[in-house]
């Protein structure tokens, strides 16, 4: 086995890699099993025997329990870490106690602190607005802060009873609306995650010629977690950044010192330098921005909750999570976890009703990741082709006029025999 390696935070990507793969629950056996094929056929295509993956399978999820008695095994941490990149699919949540959720578990386990989730239309696929194709953003969701850390105290419980207790008596809260039956949660938001989030995104912006990087915040309300998420966003800009960057920030401090042209004048050369422009939106602002006008929105750098709301009402406006692909990445480490972004879908598994397109799209987010560009623009092609021929699964088969139903895995053959075409 031959696997990526990562000395000083730059990538060896040897031909041949060992790459892990968990099939998820669910659905995930059959989109799995119809998207190794297109991801094999898309490699051939590009490289011939030059370059290949071998596919190493691991557990997680409802599988590694009944084989080994445990949601998340020791030993797919490993092979996760030694490989340091993996593919998988959507997985079950286990109910009751233990582990809140394995898709949270291993961003923070790994550290992923980059959600990147592309989100683009394909021509022909059934969207509920009037002009999807003006959505093309990229997210980049901060993965391991904000109430997504899991810290919770539930109602009545001893600690709770004297947390409330301590923010009332120490630090003078009153805001508490019902202590007796109160739960707690804390939002933890650091300069540190903000800033290596928000440089990831600024650093997409730069190598993609984006001209935009959009700070999503509620920093109005949430003045020191979310308002320092964009502050902090901001500062980097202006210094790490300073000759990449010119910010909305700046364009206001210009305006307020030498008036609306000078700051107009100011901006109008960053733009004509190529310079990216960081700007913020509140995040109830920006969901209705992306309905009126989500052209003028490029890559967006956000807090986890709202990267959540976010990131599904992207996919909706064009198409739906079924087509929408994801990567978790710590672009310190080398770490990436690539992923189907849909749930499990237990209502149609085995009935090959499934669209295979998420983990087909963040299979292709992976092999861009290995910088196979030329394998991951087939798969992308092929989709695209699929679409406009309306051979296509039954999600977008029941939302299309004429439209040809195929199940998962004849879905993944048409791909394959379009790649070869190509």
């Amino acid at each position: 086995m031959t696997y990526i390696t990562v000395t000083n935070g730059q990538r060896t990507i040897p031909n041949t890699p060992t790459i892990p793969f968990i099939a998820g629950d669910g659905v995930g056996a059959e989109i799995w099993a119809a998207s190794q094929p297109v991801f094999d056929a898309a490699i051939e295509k590009a490289y011939g025997d030059d370059k290949k993956i071998f596919w190493q399978e691991i557990l997680a999820g409802e599988k590694a329990f009944e084989e080994t008695g445990s949601w998340l095994p020791d030993h797919t941490l490993d092979a996760i870490e030694q490989a340091k990149v993996a593919l998988k699919g959507p997985l079950t949540t286990p109910v009751g106690g233990g582990i809140r959720s394995l898709n949270v578990t291993l961003r923070q386990t790994l550290d992923l602190f980059a959600c990147v989730r592309p989100v683009r239309y394909f021509e022909g696929v059934p969207s509920p607005i009037k002009k999807p194709e003006k959505t093309d953003m990229v997210i980049f969701r901060e993965n391991t802060e904000d109430v997504y850390a899991g810290i919770e105290f539930a109602k009545g419980e001893a600690e709770t009873k004297q947390l409330i207790e301590l923010l009332q008596e120490q630090f003078a809260v009153k805001n508490i609306r019902f202590p007796e039956t109160a739960a707690i949660g804390v939002k933890p938001v650091s300069e540190e995650g903000s800033k290596r989030l928000i440089g990831a995104a600024i650093d997409f912006a730069i190598a993609q010629k984006r001209p935009t990087v959009t700070l999503v915040h509620k920093g109005n309300i949430m003045k020191f977690t979310e308002g320092g998420f964009k502050l902090w966003g901001y500062e980097l800009a202006e210094t790490t950044y300073k000759d990449e960057c010119f910010t909305m920030n700046q364009y206001q401090t210009i305006k307020q010192a030498d008036g609306a042209e000078a700051a107009d004048t100011a901006l109008n050369d960053a733009k004509a330098q190529g310079k990216i422009i960081v700007n913020d939106v509140i995040a109830d602002n920006f969901l209705q921005q992306i309905l009126l006008y989500p052209e003028k929105y490029d890559v967006i750098a956000t807090c986890n909750l709202n990267g959540d709301y976010i990131s599904d009402a992207l996919a909706a406006q064009v198409g739906g999570i079924g087509i929408a692909p994801g990567g978790n990445i710590n672009y310190d480490t080398g770490y990436a976890i690539f992923e189907a972004t849909h749930g499990t879908a237990p209502d149609i598994a085995g009935q090959g009703k499934a669209n295979p397109c998420s983990l087909l799209l963040s299979g292709g987010m992976l092999l861009e990741y290995l910088g196979w560009q030329e394998a991951a623009d087939l798969i992308t092609k092929a989709i695209e082709e699929a679409i406009r021929t309306k051979k296509v699964t039954s999600d977008f088969a029941h939302a299309m006029d004429d439209a040809v139903e195929l199940s998962t895995q004849e879905f993944g053959s048409f791909l394959v025999s379009i790649i070869k075409e190509l």
